[in-house]
């Protein structure tokens, strides 16, 4: 795995570097101290992962993923900070990062990086505790506006209960092929990136 990390306190991005090296299974492309230096490493390396901070000077982590990833959608990204605020948590998974991780756990970051790299979405554990409360419903929906389909809301339903298309066909007697393209098109009618962000969406915008 190829990562580039980038982090304003230096010494704490070489060291990162050095630790996750050891590991044998991850290179450290390049390290960067600032959200203008991460979209210029990004662009010229292209990682497998990006492992940002968020509170940094003239850009911040938030900025820069949201310009990586405006060019590079499929880019992964992982924060990596010292803050448990709520709406940088909030920012961070509406803009499409891969994950979202406290520097205090840090025998978890290794085992975050491969888990991204798995395709899955990382919570550090007290970033977990903050969910519930932050995807408390904020009002009603109008799905008929949107053009959502009965259908298409019992799938948003069942992404955002964590099911995976395997299971959400199994459960709604569908074809995988199928549920990917309803989730395909709930995406465009929503101007969204991926299943995290139609989660986050259903559980602050639907839900309740």
């Amino acid at each position: 795995m190829e990562i580039i990390v980038i982090d304003d306190d230096q010494l704490a991005a070489m060291s990162l570097k050095t630790i996750l090296e050891s590991t044998g299974g991850i290179t450290v492309q390049a390290v960067g101290s600032s959200g203008a230096e991460a979209v210029s490493l990004y662009r010229q390396h292209h990682p497998d992962v990006i492992l940002m901070d968020i509170r940094m000077e003239s850009m911040t982590g938030l900025e820069a993923g949201r310009v990586i990833l405006r060019e590079s959608p499929d880019a992964r990204i992982l924060y990596l900070t010292t803050f448990s605020d709520d709406e940088y948590i909030m920012d961070a998974f509406s803009l499409g990062a891969k994950g979202y991780i406290l520097k205090q756990d840090f025998s978890a970051i290794a085992p975050a990086l491969e888990a991204v790299m798995r395709g899955q979405t990382v919570f550090g554990d007290k970033i977990i505790g903050k969910l519930p409360e932050l995807m408390k419903p904020r009002g009603s929906f109008d799905f008929e506006a949107h053009g959502i389909t009965d259908k298409e809301r019992v799938i948003m339903e069942q992404v955002a209960e964590g099911l995976s298309n395997k299971e959400i066909a199994a459960k709604l007697y569908l074809g995988e092929g199928t549920v990917r393209n309803y989730i395909s098109t709930l995406l465009d009618k929503l101007n969204l990136r991926d299943r995290t962000q139609l989660a986050v969406f259903y559980y602050t915008e639907v839900k309740g």
